[in-house]
């Protein structure tokens, strides 16, 4: 089978019409997509790659690696509260394996399904290594996307989902958390529901500590955390106090959103939570000390909180 062939099985839209009307007015078979952005407003646009071994365990079923490629990205249009649109997929192959391309474009297109999203491009080439690398895009209202820089002294901290969970599973084989790892859920309707109400928002990837942050330096603010709050599975939970603070603060591949809110504003975004099935914490709040410092009981908690970094590891 060659690259074009691939392609067209496994990768070209089922729905021409379907992707037209919602503004893709020319996808996959040339040289580049063709869009029609909508009136008022402006396009975000993110890339993440994916390689075996380094972002997903090398057993890693192909539906779940598919799933995973798109969630990470779309949970990074979330983090900017815009609505997302399209994707492209360059795909990296050691060789054409039908089966590891069925599932793999099945679990893509599942995800992108839930959030109305199109597959508009990409490439495919051979390569050593399994790498998957795709570029997310989207539509915000002009000037409405939520940034890191937002935040500010007297905000609340607040987190979506449970943290800890894939760091957990990568730790242990088949666990009961094995999903979050595999198939992280991206709080897309929770992203763009809080638009306007949310000073700033990111999505956790790397480790809440070290993504937080990123939010506290780009804004120029400390802040604290009550690790008794952090929000926990129930396998996490019960580990030991360091164990599952690890897992919950310098685990990566949670995608979950951290946002801060002033207090008046927290009623509106627990409404908006409930309204879209998110569960959320509030762990923390923003003040004007230096840094990010983390109490248990009251009192402060000394701990490293380097999380994942690429070339350090």
């Amino acid at each position: 089978m060659n690259e074009f062939d691939l392609i067209r099985r496994y990768f070209a839209p089922t729905d021409v019409l379907a992707d037209q009307q919602a503004g893709v007015a020319l996808g996959i078979g040339d040289d580049c997509a063709v869009l029609t952005p909508p009136a008022g407003m402006q396009l975000v646009i993110s890339t993440d790659t994916l390689v075996a071994g380094r972002h997903f365990p090398l057993n890693t079923d192909a539906y779940s690696i598919g799933w995973k490629a798109a969630a990470v990205n779309l949970s990074d249009i979330a983090a900017m509260g815009a609505k997302p649109h399209s994707l492209l997929l360059a795909l990296s192959l050691p060789a054409v394996d039908e089966v590891f391309l069925a599932d793999f474009s099945r679990g893509l297109f599942d995800l992108c399904a839930q959030h109305g999203v199109h597959l508009i491009g990409g490439d495919t080439t051979k390569s050593p290594t399994l790498s998957i690398s795709i570029t997310a895009l989207g539509w915000v209202a002009c000037g409405q996307a939520v940034q890191r820089s937002g935040a500010a002294v007297g905000d609340l901290i607040v987190l979506t989902g449970t943290v800890g969970d894939a760091a957990y599973a990568l730790q242990h084989a088949a666990s009961p958390l094995q999903h979050r790892l595999d198939r992280p859920t991206p709080r897309v309707g929770f992203g763009q529901a809080v638009r306007g109400l949310a000073s700033a928002m990111l999505d956790v990837s790397d480790g809440l500590a070290q993504d937080l942050g990123h939010l506290l330096h780009a804004s120029a603010v400390g802040a604290w955390i009550d690790v008794d709050q952090l929000p926990m599975s129930s396998i996490v939970a019960a580990a030991p106090l360091m164990s599952r603070l690890h897992w919950a603060l310098k685990g990566g591949d949670d995608y979950e959103l951290c946002l801060t809110v002033a207090p008046a504003r927290l009623p509106q975004v627990q409404q908006l939570a409930r309204d879209t099935q998110t569960p959320l914490t509030v762990i923390g709040q923003i003040d004007a000390a230096s840094g990010l410092r983390l109490q248990h009981d009251g009192q402060p908690l000394l701990m490293d909180l380097t999380g994942f970094m690429h070339f350090d590891q």
